[in-house]
């Protein structure tokens, strides 16, 4: 039976562990720089007919997410992303509600419980040629 020295047992094993880290570590970098980022988010949301949000309603426009309003001086976008973490808030009634910490908002988006410590952002809207409503969200 053969015996392997003790000496170039463990300058086999060194060579083997080093060449497998060599291998990880090389995978990783090549998956690091490899990754593709998501697309950025559209700065501008087509939200459909102005005819399809009659005069005095609310409307949940969940892609952008936002809450427009149809007054009598014209169309208000309220964002629904909530100013403390950026969750996406719930309109249970006529209030603004986050579901991860608990800040509430009124119906205009005015900040009425924390921990949030801003208002909820408004968002232009105008109406294009077509007649469609544009959310700008950027």
């Amino acid at each position: 039976m053969n015996h392997i020295p003790r000496r170039n047992f463990l300058k086999l094993l060194v060579n083997t562990l080093l060449g497998i880290s060599s291998a990880l570590g090389l995978t990783g970098l090549a998956r690091f720089f490899g990754f593709q980022s998501d697309p950025p988010l559209p700065k501008e949301f087509d939200i459909g007919p102005a005819a399809d949000y009659p005069l005095g309603t609310s409307t949940i426009v969940p892609q952008v997410p936002a809450s427009v309003r149809h007054l009598s001086r014209g169309y208000t976008a309220i964002s629904m992303k909530c100013t403390h973490l950026g969750c996406t808030v719930e309109k249970p009634g006529d209030s603004f509600e986050c579901p991860c910490h608990g800040s509430r908002f009124d119906e205009n988006g005015k900040l009425m419980r924390g921990p949030a410590t801003r208002d909820l952002p408004t968002l232009p809207v105008e109406e294009n040629e077509a007649g469609n409503l544009i959310i700008h969200a950027g």
